[in-house]
Order: structure tokens, then C-alpha cells, then sequence
């Protein structure tokens, strides 16, 4: 089993950027691939990115292409999401996501293990 702990949230501006951090602990982090979701108040949680275990891959949802960045840090067991240019309909709380199986998916339903979430309010 796994731990994750998101850090990172608060409050931006429309255009500003914000990194936020997923930190594992338990099991061998590398051996999950690692996803970041959101859910918005009253809508159901949505895909946002994914890496594969070794960090080689990535894939993104269309509306964050070109504005965040998955990575992740397999020495420091953290996956990282940084986000650009950011817009109020990014407002959610965002959920950092561990998946034991090998293929990058969108589905919440192939990841094993959550963290609690972290809140990211953008203002307008």
C-alpha cells in the first residue's frame, strides 16, 4: 500500500501559476504509475494528467495540454503538477492518484490508492 499527500494549494490569480506536490510513502513509489484528477464543487472528478512509472510518458487532458506539466521525482517518491496560465474553471480541489497496473489511463477507476486532495481557488 501506498501513502500520497498533496501540498501545494491556495489561492491565484487568472494567469498565474501554482506547482503542486505529491508526496508517497509506503510501498515502492516507482512501481506506480501516478495521476493527478480534480472535482470541482457539484461535478463529478475528472482526469487532468498521468506519468508512467519512469517519468518517460506522459498524458494530459485536452484542456490542460500546453498549460500543465506532469513529472515526477522517483528519488524523492514526489510527483509534481505545475500549472500555467491558470483560469478560474481550474478551481477544484486536485487529487494525486497511484495506479499499480502499467498502461497510462484517465479512468479514476484504475488507480488503486488517493491522497485527501488539495483545494486551488483561481480568482478572475
Amino acid at each position: 500500500q501506498v501513502q500520497l499527500v498533496e501540498s501545494g494549494g491556495g489561492l491565484v490569480q487568472a494567469g498565474g501559476s501554482l506547482r503542486l506536490s505529491c508526496a508517497a510513502s509506503g510501498r515502492i513509489f516507482i512501481s506506480y504509475v501516478m495521476g493527478w484528477f480534480r472535482q470541482a464543487p457539484g461535478k463529478e472528478r475528472k482526469f487532468v494528467a498521468a506519468t508512467t512509472r519512469s517519468g518517460s510518458s506522459t498524458y494530459y487532458a485536452d484542456s490542460v495540454k500546453g498549460r500543465f506539466t506532469i513529472s515526477r521525482d522517483n528519488a524523492q517518491n514526489t510527483v509534481y503538477l505545475q500549472r500555467n496560465s491558470l483560469k478560474p474553471e481550474d478551481t477544484a480541489v486536485y487529487y494525486c492518484a497511484a495506479d499499480r497496473g502499467t498502461g497510462l489511463s484517465g479512468s479514476a477507476y484504475a488507480y488503486d490508492y488517493w491522497g485527501q486532495g488539495t483545494q486551488v481557488t483561481v480568482s478572475s
